[in-house]
């Protein structure tokens, strides 16, 4: 079975493959102090009972990473590893200014969703994490570039933390968009404001691909990362959620160089 890892800022995303099909994920918080043994300690825990024949790996924290490839010398040096970084096959063009700027997960993503929706057309992937990350893909399976916004939990938290009669609040959606108290307020202008903001950027990314590829078919847009489900029903131009898109990525990485 494969394992798959995705340390991201705030949680890292981890899932276990039997050949083609996610057999287990889990979420877990990111912690950059971690050591490779603490790790090893965690992940161990969750993957018991799982025969692991192989790992593929991306990460958007630095330490984080030190602390994985030790962890993996030392208690899974036998075994086939895939780190996304330069140098590792993934058939994902990067037609952007600097290459070397682009989150291993961006790439991981663009791989995955052309190859699960790609086939009519363009694709979107709005990932929604720590920031919100906008990716796009060219019919070819090209990353072209996209938008970065700042992600929900982390506005909120902003927000709360400069003005001295708001509180922090469950983020859920509320009875309407008009809130009748500062809770409802809040909440509508969280849930409402950023689905807003989505379905504003992905119109206009949508108009230029139009321009780009005028007779490509219709563009996809596919919702992905742990904050997600937030807006899943409000925003109005997600076609699709797909919330293991970048451990799927992983695996098709992984399958390319090994």
């Amino acid at each position: 079975m494969l394992l798959t890892i995705d340390v991201g800022n705030t949680n890292t995303v981890l899932g276990v493959f039997d050949q083609d099909t996610l057999a287990h994920s889990w979420r877990v918080k990111t912690d950059p102090r971690d050591t490779a043994d603490e790790l090893w300690l965690q992940y161990r825990a969750l993957i018991e009972g799982f025969e692991i024949t192989g790992l593929s790996i991306c990460s958007t924290v630095p330490s984080s990473l030190r602390e994985i490839r030790s962890m993996v010398s030392r208690y899974f040096s036998k075994l086939p590893t895939t780190i996304i970084e330069p140098g590792v096959k993934t058939g994902v063009p990067l037609l952007v200014d600097n290459p070397k700027e682009i989150g291993a997960d961006r790439i991981v993503n663009t791989l995955a969703a052309h190859t699960l929706f790609g086939e009519d057309g363009p694709c979107i992937v709005v990932d929604f994490g720590t920031s919100t990350n906008f990716d796009v893909v060219s019919p070819a399976g090209e990353f072209l570039g996209g938008a970065l916004a700042p992600g929900i939990e982390i506005s909120v938290e902003a927000l709360t933390a400069r003005a001295a009669q708001l509180r922090k609040v469950e983020l859920i959606k509320p009875r309407s968009v008009i809130g009748k108290n500062t809770v409802e307020a809040l909440q509508s202008g969280t849930i409402y404001g950023f689905a807003g903001q989505v379905d504003g950027l992905v119109n206009r990314i949508i108009d230029e691909l139009d321009v780009l590829y005028p007779n490509s078919g219709d563009v996809t847009v596919i919702a992905t990362g742990g904050l997600a489900p937030l807006v899943m029903g409000i925003a109005e131009n997600i076609d699709f959620h797909e919330p293991d898109l970048t451990l799927i990525g992983l695996r098709l990485i992984h399958e390319r160089n090994n």
